[in-house]
C-alpha cells in the first residue's frame, strides 16, 4: 500500500495487521495514530538472555534452552483448567520440570528430543519452571546479554504486550526515518543527546543497556523541556498580550489599617504581601500562587491585598470551594475590616433570590467593594463594575475552566491563588510553572505546637478516655474516619458505626455526624452547630478537610491513619490548634508495611508542612500527592519528577531562556517547536504577529 510516510499523524490502520477491530482495541489504550503508537513506551524491559542455571537465583525469571526429555503429562481439573508438565534437559546436565497452566493444546508440540526455549519463574529448590512463554524456534544467541532486553507494555485484556511490540516494530520500520527532530540543535550538542528517532527506537528495542540509558536520558529531557516551553509560552503571552491594570494603591490607608490589627505580621507574611502589592502596581496581570502551611496567616495577607485594591478604586472577589468556608471568611473579614466603610457581601448557592438580585446590582453598580463566595461568583449573571483583584482559595479544588471564568469577569484583573497544601518546590515549578510563587513558611508568634501521638487500634479505649478529658474541660474534638474510595457506602457506614460507638461511650455529650452522602445544607448545618459549640464532638469522613475555623477544638483523632497521605494528615491536624489552648492529634493506626510505620513516625516528629510534603512526595510519588485528578499535574511518559528533578530544573531554565528571545517568536529557526506549541493549543497565529 502506498502512503505518505512523512506524516505520523495518520491512523494506526496504516500498519499491516491493524484492522478496524484492532484499531478500536488500541484506541482504548489512547493509541489512535502512528505517532501515538511510537510514543507508547514500555514501562520496563525483561532480560530474556539465556542464563546458566548455576547463576540463576531462586524465584528469578529466567530463559532456558533445552531438549524435551520425556513425554509431557497433562492433567485436567475443574472446568477448562489444566496443568501440563514436561521435563526438559538443559546444558546436558540439568533436568528441569516445566509447568504450564491451561495450555492443554501444547501437549502435541512437546515431542521428545525437540529443542525448546522457555521463559518463566524458576523454583530452584524443586528445579521447576513456571512457564510464561515458550518457542520452538532456535534462539539466535545474542552476542551479549543486553541484546535480549524485551519491552513490557501496559496493556488491557484485548491487547497483548507481544502484539503491541510487533506493531511498534512494524511502525518504526516503516515510519521511523521520518520522526522529526524537535529539540534545538544547540541543546542537543550541549548535552550530547541522542537523536529523537534513534532514542525512540532504543526506548522500545535497545541493543544494549547503555543505548537504553542514553535514549531514556534524551526523552526525559525532551518531555520536561516541551512541558516547560508550554508553561513559559503561556506566561509570556499572558504578560505581553494581557496587559493588566496598574493599581494605584493608597499606601497610607493600607498602612494605617495594618497598624490597627491586633497582631503583627510575621516576616514571611510581610514579604509575601510586598510581592503581591508590587505585582498589582505593575502594568502586567498578576498570576501568583500564595502557599503557606495551615495557620500561617495566608488569609490576612490576601485580605490586605484586597484592601489595597479597594483603596485603588477597584472591587475585590474571594472564591472558596464550600459554602461554610465562604461564610467563615465572610464573618472573619467583616471583623478584619471593622472600622472601615467597606461594603462586603456574601454570595453562595443558598443566598435567597431577592438578596442575590441586590448583590448582582450592587456589584454591577460598584456599590459593593468586596464579595466572598463559592462558584456562585462565576455564574453568568454576576457582573462587576471594576474588578481589580481575584483571590482563589484552595486553588486545586477548582478546575482550570472555573478559574478562567472568574478572571474573565473583569478587564484582566490581578489573580492570587492560595493553597494550604504545602507544595514542595519540585512540584511547584512543574505544576505551577506559569505562576509566580510566594511562600509563607513561618507560623505567627504564640502558636503552640500540636502534640502528635501514634497509637494502635487496641488502645482505642484509652483514646476515648482522652476525648472525655478534653470535652470535660469545655473543649471540642474531631474524630475522622477515612474514605475508602471504592465504596461510598462503606465510608458512611464506618462513620455511622463510630458515631454510634462514641455515643454509647460518651452519652453526656452532644455528638454530631458528617459524611459525604449528606446534602451540602446538612453538612453546613452540622459544621455551624460545631462552630457555635452546640456540638462538642464531630465524627466525620474527610469532609472537614478544608479551612473551617473552630478555635475551641483542641483534639483531632484520625482512625486508620495509615490510609491517608502525609499531606492529608497534616491538613487534618491543622484543623485544631487555632485557639489559645494546647492541642493534640492522635493517629490510630496498625500499618502493615515499613513505609506505613515510617509515615506515622514522620508525623510524630515533624510539624513543618513543607518538610512533610517533600517526604510524602518521596514515599508516594507525585500522582497521589494532590489526591485529585484535576490537580493540573502533568503525566509524563518517561520522566519522573522526583527522580529526574535536576533535569527538570535544567529544562525549565533552557525553555525560559528560549521563550524570552525574540528570535524564537520570529519562528525562522524552530519551526518544529512552534508547530508543537500550536498543536498543544498554547499558541494561536495572532500571537506570532
Amino acid at each position: 500500500m502506498s502512503q505518505n510516510h512523512n506524516n505520523l499523524n495518520v491512523s494506526v490502520q496504516q500498519i499491516n495487521g491493524v484492522g478496524e477491530e484492532r484499531a478500536s482495541d488500541l484506541s482504548q489504550l489512547g493509541i489512535e495514530t502512528i505517532e501515538d503508537l511510537l510514543m507508547y513506551f514500555p514501562f520496563k524491559h525483561e532480560d530474556r538472555s539465556v542464563k546458566d542455571l548455576a547463576d540463576a537465583a531462586h524465584d528469578e525469571k529466567v530463559t532456558i534452552v533445552g531438549k524435551v526429555h520425556s513425554e509431557p503429562h497433562l492433567r485436567f481439573y475443574g472446568r477448562k483448567k489444566s496443568r501440563l508438565s514436561v521435563r526438559v534437559l538443559v546444558d546436558e546436565r540439568y533436568l528441569v520440570t516445566a509447568v504450564m497452566f491451561n495450555r492443554h493444546f501444547a501437549k502435541k508440540q512437546f515431542t521428545v528430543g525437540k529443542s525448546v526455549t522457555l521463559t518463566g519463574k524458576l523454583d530452584k529448590n524443586r528445579m521447576q519452571l513456571t512457564v510464561q512463554t515458550y518457542s520452538f524456534k532456535q534462539p539466535s544467541l545474542p552476542e551479549n546479554k543486553e541484546e535480549s532486553l524485551v519491552p513490557v507494555y501496559s496493556v488491557n485484556s484485548q491487547v497483548s504486550s507481544s502484539f503491541l511490540q510487533k506493531m511498534i516494530r512494524r511502525a518504526y520500520d516503516e515510519y521511523g526515518r521520518n520522526i522529526p527532530e524537535i529539540l534545538p540543535e544547540p541543546l542537543i550538542q550541549r548535552y550530547k543527546l541522542m537523536g529523537r528517532s534513534e532514542a525512540i527506537e532504543h526506548l522500545h528495542f535497545p541493543d544494549s543497556l547503555d543505548l537504553f540509558k542514553s535514549a531514556k536520558r534524551r526523552m526525559v529531557y525532551e518531555e520536561f523541556f516541551l512541558f516547560q516551553l508550554k508553561l513559559h509560552t503561556y506566561k509570556r503571552i499572558q504578560r505581553d498580550q494581557q496587559p493588566g491594570m496598574t493599581q494605584v494603591i493608597n499606601d497610607e490607608l493600607l498602612q494605617a489599617h495594618i497598624n490597627t490589627l491586633p497582631f503583627t505580621l510575621t516576616g514571611a507574611q510581610q514579604s509575601a504581601l510586598e510581592d503581591i502589592l508590587s505585582d498589582m502596581r505593575s502594568d502586567r496581570a498578576m498570576n501568583r500562587l500564595l502557599q503557606g502551611d495551615v495557620g500561617s496567616g495566608k488569609t490576612a495577607v490576601a485580605a490586605l491585598a484586597l484592601y489595597g485594591s479597594i483603596t485603588a478604586g477597584h472591587q475585590g472577589a474571594l472564591m472558596v470551594p464550600t459554602e461554610i468556608l465562604a461564610e467563615q471568611h465572610y464573618m472573619s473579614l467583616k471583623s478584619f475590616f471593622e472600622g472601615t466603610d467597606l461594603q462586603i457581601a456574601l454570595l453562595t448557592g443558598s443566598t435567597k433570590t431577592k438578596e442575590k438580585r441586590e448583590i448582582y446590582a450592587g456589584l454591577q453598580m460598584g456599590l459593593i467593594d468586596l464579595v466572598i463566595g463559592t462558584h456562585a461568583l462565576i455564574q453568568d449573571n454576576v457582573h462587576f463594575n471594576r474588578l481589580g483583584l481575584v483571590v482563589i482559595d484552595e486553588q486545586h479544588r477548582f478546575g482550570v475552566g472555573q478559574r478562567r471564568k472568574l478572571r474573565q469577569k473583569g478587564f484582566a484583573p490581578d489573580v492570587l491563588f492560595m493553597t494550604a497544601t504545602p507544595i514542595p518546590r519540585t512540584l511547584a515549578i512543574t505544576a505551577f510553572g506559569d505562576m509566580d510563587v510566594s511562600v509563607i513558611d513561618e507560623l505567627p508568634a504564640g502558636r503552640k505546637k500540636i502534640e502528635t501521638y501514634w497509637v494502635r487500634e487496641s488502645m482505642f479505649d484509652r483514646v476515648v478516655q482522652f476525648i472525655d478529658k478534653e470535652l470535660g474541660q469545655g473543649r471540642q474534638a474531631y474524630v475522622i474516619c477515612p474514605l475508602i474510595e471504592e465504596s461510598d457506602k462503606l465510608d458512611v457506614q464506618n462513620a455511622i458505626d463510630m458515631h454510634a460507638k462514641l455515643k454509647e461511650c460518651l452519652p453526656q455529650y452532644n455528638i454530631g455526624l458528617l459524611h459525604g452522602q449528606m446534602t451540602s445544607d446538612e453538612k453546613e448545618e452540622m459544621m455551624k452547630a460545631f462552630a457555635n459549640q452546640e456540638v462538642q464532638l464531630v465524627v466525620s469522613t474527610t469532609v472537614v478537610e478544608v479551612g473551617v475555623n473552630v478555635p475551641n477544638a483542641t483534639l483531632m483523632v484520625i482512625q486508620d491513619a495509615e490510609r491517608f497521605g502525609l499531606s492529608q494528615l497534616h491538613q487534618l491536624r491543622g484543623r485544631v490548634g487555632r485557639g489559645e489552648h494546647q492541642s493534640y492529634c492522635i493517629l490510630v493506626a496498625d500499618p502493615k508495611t515499613e513505609v506505613g510505620m515510617e509515615r506515622m513516625n514522620i508525623m510524630r516528629e515533624t510539624s513543618d508542612g513543607f518538610e512533610l510534603a517533600q517526604k510524602d512526595l518521596e514515599l508516594r510519588g507525585p500522582g497521589d500527592f494532590f489526591g485529585t485528578k484535576q490537580s493540573g499535574l502533568p503525566e509524563f511518559k518517561v520522566a519522573d519528577m522526583i527522580h529526574d528533578y535536576r533535569t527538570l530544573e535544567v529544562a525549565r531554565d533552557d525553555a525560559a531562556k528560549l521563550v524570552q528571545h525574540d528570535a524564537f517568536w520570529e519562528q525562522k529557526e524552530y519551526p518544529q517547536l512552534i508547530q508543537y506549541l500550536k498543536r498543544e493549543g498554547a499558541l494561536e497565529s495572532e500571537h506570532l504577529d
